[in-house]
């Protein structure tokens, strides 16, 4: 790590703390050359690979747009969507990937998308599963249907239906 203040190659680390829950580590150096300190924040990188074979960092801002399409009109709230890209995030970082298929998000968002609103779910899948016929639509809605009265119950953002109380 090159040294901002007088381009030394070396830096001696001082400090270093998790942040943003785990995702990144904050450290503070030090430069042996000019002794002045410079703080870096470490993280691991996500690309998502597109149709055309180019790779763009991960980004939930275009996991809540994809998904507030899907939810117009619909009971979701912001909330609700910021809890559902954290979620799609979580679950593909846990796969240990580095890069990972524009498509494999737009079936992790399903799984959660689900649980929140299930005509949302249908719009969206409609996209990502490649929906052709009334027949498509038919045979999902009878799978939503014939579903646990688990999945049915409200989402709230932590992997997990809330229990009825």
């Amino acid at each position: 790590m090159y040294c901002p203040f007088c381009r030394n190659e070396d830096s001696r680390v001082v400090d270093s703390r998790l942040v943003d829950d785990g995702t990144a580590i904050r450290r503070r150096r030090l430069c042996p050359a000019c002794h002045r300190r410079f703080t870096t924040v470490e993280t691991t990188s996500l690309s998502v690979v597109k149709r055309s074979g180019v790779a763009e960092p991960f980004s939930r801002s275009k996991v809540i747009s994809g998904v507030r399409k899907a939810c117009q009109g619909r009971p979701v709230s912001e909330d609700d969507l910021n809890k559902i890209a954290q979620e799609v995030e979580e679950s593909i970082r846990s796969k240990g990937l580095a890069e990972i298929d524009a498509h494999d998000v737009g079936l992790e968002i399903l799984t959660p998308l689900r649980r929140l609103d299930q005509v949302a779910f249908l719009r969206f899948a409609s996209v990502y599963q490649g929906f052709e016929s009334l027949e498509d639509f038919e045979q999902a809605i009878s799978d939503l249907r014939s579903q646990p009265a688990a999945d049915e119950l409200p989402f709230d953002g932590e992997q997990r239906p809330l229990t009825a109380r």
